[in-house]
């Protein structure tokens, strides 16, 4: 058996052929192929199909002799197998004669190997000892370093618990000087003093169920109270001089208004060149308007800067709330629009001072525009700016509204426009006044033509006209009949005879002529002189010629009369209604008046005897 294995290890086959093994060195020996190219490149895959486990392959890790000699026995013939016992023999033979040599020349060594392994394992037993004395020091060791650990965080615990402690204790120290500190700091650095009781209050409160807190908590409310109302105080010598600013400023804009005013005036009672105008009425009230709205917002700019984001105090509502709405709202603006109305309303209202002159009727017009131009839109604006650049609390003090302030304006507008028309309305009553005051109407010669002054009359309300149109729309007017301006002017009623007034009239007559036109009066319709006028030129022209006429009426009831005296009435009041009646709102109006004083005339007529109304029409067409 021992020269079959012999035999295969170096004869043919799978694996004892020369084939299989690769060659021989120079010593005789098998040498496996293995070297650092095939362990970097890997085995090819011939080496990798023979490192599959093969039983039979000698110099394999998984060899089977059973296998291998069942293999050899049934593959190999007679021959071959003792030819290949006489091959191993030699070859076992060849390997002890070497074995043997190479023990005979490496017998020192393997002595001196052999002493060093036994001085080795007596060293190894030795470190073993070592090492277990270590492991149980290392045993010791890590007991006393889990014993000083356990200490040094107890110590740590305890260092945090004393740090807890000490801090607790600042904490109540410190808390114990608060009211020391806020009494120190209140009178020279407030704001120190606020960030300190800020900090210190939720604390206060927390533990304000402790008397020796509670203490503390009021003493120092008490003293912040007292800081607060200082702090007070000094914003009053900020807001009262804020105040005082916003005063000059009023006085200012005041005095910017009445020069204006001046300017206005003196353009109106300027000269004019003959063929030269000057400005009209539109163009004087806007340049007032745009001026006067233009220096309020320029006020109202310096006065913001009161309230600019790098002033310290601007942010407080204590003091914005007061100075926006009290200050500059109220005592600024408001106040200004207010003294506005009453100013303009003054030059209505007021006595003129001795020797000063009467405002002029074109002022009159002009204010009356411009406060009527502040009721409809400037004081909402103004307002309204005011608001957005000024913004109140909610909690602030109450402003003035809009509407009442419409309301101031409109008043002082109504008056104004009232004053216009009684001063013109005056205007014109006293050339009628003077005009039938200095003549003689008993002795009057036979009328030819219509006097001067209803002629002046005419052209003075013509130009009134010209004059409010300029400011105001033209209103709505009664429908007109059609032949208003050609209607009979007649001295007596439809239900007087011509004859009742025959030279031979007396007082026992039995129709009273006083007793008609008081009975005439009761069905006519009254007519209010004084009524307040609407804001339009047709009504503002009919309050004048009512006043004019009424005043004419009341002088011709103080004339006594002769029969030219009552035909010149009845020529002048024709004429006057061919060319007033299209100034007025109603032609009635006119008419009735007009009617009035031809009554009066011919019951103040000592020789009631009226012209032919041809004649009248043809004096009045040439004058």
């Amino acid at each position: 058996m021992a020269a079959v294995t012999a035999g295969s290890g170096a004869g043919s086959g799978p694996a004892g052929s020369p084939e299989a093994t690769g060659g021989s060195t120079g010593g005789g020996g098998w040498r496996r192929p293995h070297g650092p190219l095939q362990r970097y490149y890997g085995p090819s895959t011939a080496e990798a199909a023979e490192a599959a486990p093969d039983p039979t392959d000698i110099n394999g890790p998984h060899f089977d002799p059973e296998v291998f000699m069942t293999k050899v026995r049934n593959e190999c013939p007679l021959g071959q197998l003792l030819a290949r016992e006489a091959a191993l023999g030699q070859e076992i033979r060849a390997l002890d004669s070497d074995m043997q040599t190479l023990l005979y020349e490496n017998y020192n060594k393997f002595i001196s190997a052999t002493d060093t392994i036994r001085k080795m394992k007596v060293d190894f037993r030795h470190m073993e000892a070592e090492m277990d004395d270590l492991a149980a020091n290392m045993a010791a060791i890590s007991a006393s370093s889990a014993r000083v650990s356990a200490a040094l965080q107890d110590r740590h615990r305890r260092g945090a618990q004393l740090a807890g402690v000490q801090a607790l204790l600042r904490k109540l120290q410190a808390l114990v000087e608060v009211p020391g500190r806020l009494r120190c700091w209140a009178g020279t650095e407030p704001a120190r003093a606020l960030r300190c009781h800020a900090r210190a209050r939720a604390v206060l409160r927390h533990y304000r169920h402790l008397p020796s807190f509670r203490a503390i908590e009021d003493e120092s409310h008490a003293i912040m109270a007292d800081l607060a109302q200082r702090l007070r105080t000094r914003l009053r010598l900020v807001a009262r001089a804020a105040r005082e600013r916003v005063d000059r400023y009023l006085r200012a804009l005041q005095t910017f208004f009445l020069g204006c005013l001046g300017d206005v005036r003196q353009a109106l009672a300027a000269p004019r060149p003959p063929g030269k105008e000057g400005p009209g009425l539109p163009d004087l009230l806007a340049t007032l308007a745009a001026s006067v709205l233009g220096q309020l917002k320029a006020v109202l700019a310096y006065v913001q800067l009161f309230t600019a984001r790098d002033v310290a105090f601007a942010s407080l509502p204590y003091f914005k709330g007061e100075f926006c709405v009290t200050a500059v709202r109220e005592g600024l603006v408001v106040a200004f629009v207010r003294w506005l109305c009453r100013t303009a309303r003054g030059f209505a209202d007021g006595p003129a001072e001795r020797g000063a002159p009467a405002a002029p009727p074109a002022l009159l017009l002009l204010l009356a525009r411009l406060c009527l131009d502040y009721e409809n839109s400037t004081i909402s604006y103004i307002l309204t700016l005011t608001d957005e650049q000024f913004p109140p609390q909610d909690s602030g003090p109450a402003v003035t509204p809009g509407p009442a302030l419409c309301a101031e304006a409109r008043a002082a507008a109504q008056r104004l426009l009232d004053h216009y028309v009684q001063v013109q309305g005056a205007a014109v009553a006293q050339m009628l006044r003077k005009s039938v005051e200095t003549r003689d109407w008993l002795g009057t010669v036979e009328p030819r033509n219509v006097r001067a002054v209803m002629k002046r009359v005419v052209e003075d309300i013509t130009a009134i006209d010209v004059q409010v149109g300029q400011l105001f729309e033209e209103g709505v007017r009664r429908a007109q009949s059609s032949d208003s301006s050609r209607r009979a002017f007649s001295v007596y009623s439809s239900s007087r005879a011509p004859g009742r007034y025959a030279p031979s009239y007396t007082p026992s007559a039995p129709m009273d002529t006083h007793l008609l036109s008081n009975i005439q009066k009761l069905f006519s319709e009254r007519i209010d002189i004084f009524s307040p006028v609407e804001f339009n030129k047709v009504s503002v022209l009919t309050g004048i010629i009512k006043i004019s006429l009424k005043t004419l009426l009341e002088c011709v009831r103080l004339r006594t009369l002769g029969r030219f005296g009552l035909q010149q009435v009845q020529v002048d009041g024709h004429y006057l209604q061919l060319y007033l009646w299209r100034f007025a709102s109603d032609e009635r109006v006119v008419q009735g008046l007009l009617d009035e004083v031809a009554a009066s005339a011919a019951h103040r007529c000592l020789d009631p005897v009226p012209m032919e109304h041809s004649v009248v029409e043809l004096i009045c067409e040439r004058g």
